[in-house]
């Protein structure tokens, strides 16, 4: 049986820029199946939009609470987000700071 998609939004607070965060967020949304993108924010945290299904998700939250190896994580938030229907996962720009 086929299961539902999903989407979600994942902040991730601590040590997680300069640490190569996205790149391990990228190649571990692959290896789960997930779509969507992943970015630095302008405060210090990286945000994540993941879509799939429910399982994957959840792997990928469980996994961004350890990160890479030069991470320091100390806090995972999570909420659901439409979903796009995106076709890949990937790195995107930067957030901006509000002007």
């Amino acid at each position: 049986m086929k299961q539902e998609r999903e989407a979600i939004q994942l902040l991730i607070t601590g040590v997680v820029q300069g640490v190569g965060y996205r790149m391990w967020t990228e190649r571990t949304a692959k290896t789960l199946g997930l779509r969507g993108w992943v970015r630095n924010l302008f405060d210090g945290r990286v945000e994540i939009h993941a879509e799939g299904d429910s399982e994957s998700l959840n792997e990928l939250e469980k996994a961004c609470h350890k990160g890479p190896n030069y991470a320091e994580v100390t806090g995972v938030a999570r909420k659901p987000r439409p979903d796009w229907n995106l076709l890949d996962f990937e790195q995107v720009a930067s957030a901006e700071p509000p002007k």
